[in-house]
């Protein structure tokens, strides 16, 4: 792939991600930003050396984008999503395409009318440790998959992991929630690490999503994102094995269990001179992930939100689907339900949507 350049819409906590990742790979370069506020506008040019435009016409006028990436609010993303395709630029939208199942049905006929080129910024199942997760799955040495309980991240971010573990499509769900309010000690915020110690009360969520031959557990608190005490719980369930966490176990045959470890490989630790970058990851003698972006001083975050430019140029140039309107739309929808059914306390039953058939 040659170098290309994107530009953002949105200059807020999001963005700085896509500046970070580019300005840290050579193959990218962000060619322009969209800053309605000046002052943050002033801010990114400053600090990144990025020209900001106030409009997405003043932005086209002046660069010529291989796609824009709309890095907005969720309220505001399916209308700039519209405004961008409307260019006949390709467009990268940040999660979720909507809001409500409204929104996401009125945002896919549109789009469809207006023949749009888009993907959407889920980055989740790339992240090394989960991308990793997934090859062991398609590898085939834990039999079909029929039971995943993950602990990891919220919404429709979990619903696009569960969904890739599990091997589900567009099946309706049978879905279960409920909620539980507990009291932990507060950790870190983007602001920075605590400066006392306070206990807060967190609302955890928990929802089963029953696909038939194939179940899914989601269990999640807002503090898992940065708290110390409050770690991610994988477990996927295969007829031959397991995953929980890092640790795979397996059969070889009816009387041979394997057990093995995901082992992450870091240059730069304990001496080590080849600077400081994941290399990859390893089950066994298997490298089941590989660092697109080594050797680039970057945090799995960056990793994943790195590949989903790379797909998307992918996406532009060749027409590769990484992450579709369709499956975004489906997650959220699915992240909806669960929302539904723990506020309600009801059993929910999701159904085929428009962009079902269209898959």
């Amino acid at each position: 792939m040659d170098g290309f350049e994107f530009a953002v819409v949105g200059a807020g906590w999001r963005t700085d991600f896509f500046l970070r990742v580019a300005a840290a790979l050579p193959q990218m370069n962000v060619c322009g930003v969209v800053a309605r506020n000046r002052a943050r506008a002033k801010d990114v040019e400053s600090d990144w050396g990025v020209p900001c435009f106030a409009s997405i016409p003043e932005l086209l006028t002046h660069t010529q984008p291989s796609f824009v990436v709309a890095s907005v609010s969720p309220k505001a993303v399916p209308d700039l999503c519209i405004e961008i395709a409307g260019h006949s630029v390709p467009v990268l939208a940040e999660t979720p395409p909507a809001q409500d199942l409204e929104g996401l049905i009125r945002l896919y006929q549109l789009l469809s009318k207006l023949g749009a080129r888009i993907q959407v910024a889920e980055q989740y199942w790339a992240q090394p440790l989960h991308a990793a997760r997934q090859a062991v799955v398609d590898s085939g040495v834990l039999g079909p998959i029929n039971q995943v309980n993950l602990s990891v991240c919220h919404g429709y971010h979990a619903m696009s992991l569960i969904r890739r573990l599990l091997g589900v499509g567009f099946e309706s769900a049978r879905i279960r929630g409920q909620r539980f309010t507990g009291r932990v000690i507060a950790g870190p915020d983007r602001a920075g690490p605590p400066r006392e110690e306070r206990v807060v009360e967190v609302d955890t969520d928990y929802a089963s999503l029953d696909f038939g031959d194939r179940i899914g557990t989601y269990e999640f608190c807002l503090p898992q994102y940065r708290n110390w005490i409050r770690g991610q719980r994988v477990c996927i369930r295969g007829e031959r094995g397991e995953i929980v966490d890092e640790r795979v176990t397996y059969l070889k045959d009816e009387v041979t269990p394997i057990n093995a470890r995901l082992e992450r490989h870091e240059a730069g630790r304990n001496g080590n001179l080849e600077g400081f970058h994941l290399k990859g990851i390893q089950f066994q003698d298997d490298w089941v992930y590989r660092n697109p972006v080594s050797p680039a001083r970057l945090s799995d975050e960056e990793i994943a939100v790195a590949q989903c430019l790379l797909d998307m140029q992918g996406f532009v140039e060749q027409g590769r689907s990484f992450y579709s309107l369709e499956e975004a739309s489906q997650d959220q929808y699915l992240a909806l339900a669960c929302a539904k059914a723990i506020e309600t306390g009801e059993t929910v039953q999701t159904e085929a949507q428009i962009w079902s058939s269209q898959s």
